[in-house]
């Protein structure tokens, strides 16, 4: 199975290992048909075996504690062992949130959950006890509203740190 590594040449993202020869992502794509993806390879066994899955995510936070507590809350999430630089928490499908202050300006990301329709209320019923502002658009402009996109229900807000949330009752696709 052919080796890849961002620093194969100068500037050439993805150059095959020992090819000689830069080629983008792009072309690696495709030349390759789909049996690259679908044949086994010996030091990994099948792609059977273990389908890729999300296990963990760093969030950002001005204050890793106060943001742990506002996904707690909102998700309903688990507290998880917490190490070094990290606030953890679980949640119920297992994927790790991990609370971080970086020495660096905080850039804003988007976090999408999927929810039940009973866990939407209890969340949307404390987004509204709260008075944390929240809107039925990603362009915030349908303040204190959800939306019913996609055939369920949905609702977009800020944490702590200024990331942007969204709560969702079906998955998009």
């Amino acid at each position: 199975m052919t080796r890849w590594a961002a620093d194969a040449a100068p500037g050439a993202l993805g150059a095959p290992v020992g090819s000689g020869t830069a080629r983008s992502w792009e072309q690696f794509f495709s030349q390759t048909d789909q049996a690259v993806f679908n044949t086994p390879d010996p030091e990994r066994g099948s792609p059977e075996a273990m389908p890729a899955a999300f296990n963990h995510t760093i969030i950002p936070a001005t204050d890793r504690v106060v943001s742990a507590r506002f996904y707690r809350e909102l998700l309903e999430a688990e507290q998880a062992p917490s190490w070094g630089p990290f606030t953890n928490l679980t949640l119920a499908d297992g994927v790790l949130l991990q609370f971080a202050e970086p020495p660096v300006e905080i850039q804003s990301h988007h976090y999408a959950f999927l929810v039940d329709d009973e866990h939407f209320d209890r969340a949307y019923a404390l987004l509204c006890e709260r008075g944390i502002p929240h809107w039925a658009d990603p362009q915030m402009k349908r303040p204190g509203e959800t939306n019913t996109e996609h055939g369920g229900r949905g609702v977009y807000l800020l944490d702590p740190a200024g990331h942007g949330l969204e709560l969702i009752t079906r998955p998009y696709l």
